[in-house]
């Protein structure tokens, strides 16, 4: 498998392009299975996870078409990709497909929604605890579909078209949310999603429906109500940037004590995090419209508590990067992870680099102060490889990351832009 190598100590300064947003494109590119004609999709971040997303739907009859590189206005190509849905005639998804990404799950909801049937086997993604889709199979019945679950496989069906209804979510569910709210559109009557996913990644989703003609309010509250319809149109839309890649390069900039100036960025990327950026010593700044600049305060890093929520709460895809940053404020940190259980698999890592944490049940305790030293260290999960490669940056010597196949599923361009911004790493392919 292919490693990653980084020469600790190079402050990282520069200006770089957030890339569009992984956990936007992936329910955006299965929702346009709910329309027949032609959708346009700009900024599809070079992941694997879209690439997986775009595959499983060409796999099921929908043709994609690469258009010409657009000029995103700060010099590089905007990638571009258009769909058409309009000759899908399969709603069997392989499992070859679907066990290299979690997200997958989301097709579920269009595909009944549109043709009244699909199946598609129990997701895979990264091993960070049970993530049930309990909530996704309950919300559909309640609309009206009849599903088992055999051999591996979730297998639903509906005579006729799904019927509206309240959906009451026991949790709150960011897949959930939008599984059940790119069926209800096109599911006839009303449907009220109660308890609803508050997350950006929910209310881009809604809006792209709205643009392709779905009738939809409350997006970014408790309640989300929806008006079936029969049909949906062509859609041209652009996927937001990434908050979780900003957040990471935010992060980057102030353990290097560097300057990072993202372009396709601004301040609403970082609710959620900005409190607690506040209180570990990263400064966030905007002087230009589209622009966010990233550094070190003047007060230095210094230690904190966080507790990992559901938005607009600190997200738990951040909490590896924060607790990094942590290793070098000088005090005791506390992180309570509240999301999911296997979420601190990347601390033994951390502590093969020198760190030195205490881990009990969700609770890590982080002693920062300590100079962290290159080591051989194993990613776990996405978001652990980036805190792994973060911690490299700032350790004595070499340290050398392996797994790196997780940090392709949701990192676009990570090596050019860390280059880029003078960080010496190096992509070794086996």
């Amino acid at each position: 498998m292919d490693k990653i190598i980084i020469e600790g100590g190079n402050i990282l300064n520069g200006e770089i392009i957030i890339s569009g947003s992984k956990n936007i494109s992936l329910p955006i590119i299965a929702a346009s299975i709910l329309s027949n004609k032609e959708i346009v999709l700009m900024d599809i971040p070079n992941i694997q996870d879209s690439l997986s997303m775009l595959h499983l739907i060409a796999s099921i009859g929908a043709k994609l078409t690469l258009e010409s590189p657009i000029d995103n206005g700060y010099g590089l190509p905007l990638r571009a990709v258009k769909i058409d849905c309009s000759a899908v005639n399969k709603t069997v998804v392989d499992y070859e497909i679907v066990r290299k990404m979690r997200a997958s799950v989301v097709v579920l909801g269009p595909l009944l929604a549109r043709f009244g049937h699909a199946e598609i086997s129990l997701p895979g993604g990264c091993t960070i605890g049970a993530r049930p889709v309990d909530l996704h199979i309950d919300g559909l019945r309640a609309l009206g579909a009849n599903i088992d679950i055999d051999f591996g496989y979730i297998k639903a069906k509906v005579n006729g078209r799904l019927k509206g209804n309240v959906i009451n979510f026991p949790k709150v569910s960011v897949g959930a949310t939008q599984n059940i709210l790119m069926a209800a559109v096109l599911a006839e009557g009303q449907t009220i999603i109660n308890n609803a996913a508050l997350e950006p990644e929910v209310v881009y989703l809604g809006e792209f429906l709205q643009i392709m003609g779905a009738k939809i309010q409350g997006l970014g509250t408790p309640s989300i109500i929806i008006e079936g319809v029969e049909e949906l149109k062509e859609a041209i839309y652009k996927i937001p940037a990434d908050r979780l890649e900003a957040a990471t390069y935010a992060v980057a900039a102030a353990i290097t004590n560097g300057k990072i100036i993202m372009h396709n960025a601004n301040l609403d990327l970082f609710k959620g995090v900005d409190k607690v950026f506040n209180e570990a010593g990263i400064k966030i700044s905007q002087e230009k419209p589209d622009q966010v600049i990233a550094e070190r305060a003047s007060t230095g890093l210094k230690p904190c508590k966080v507790y990992t929520e559901p938005y607009p709460g600190f997200p738990t895809d951040i909490q590896a990067h924060i607790m990094t940053l942590m290793l070098q404020a000088n005090g005791i940190s506390e992180i309570y992870e509240n999301i999911f259980e296997n979420r601190f698999m990347h601390v033994p890592e951390l502590i093969r680099m020198g760190a030195k944490i205490d881990i009990i049940r969700n609770k890590a305790t982080i002693y920062g102060g300590s100079q962290l030293k290159g080591a051989d260290v194993m990613a776990s999960d996405l978001r652990a490889s980036v805190s792994l490669i973060i911690a490299g940056l700032i350790a004595n010597g070499t340290t050398t990351v392996s797994r790196i196949y997780h940090l392709d599923r949701g990192y676009d361009f990570l090596n050019g832009k860390l280059k880029q911004l003078g960080a010496k790493i190096t992509r070794v392919r086996s």
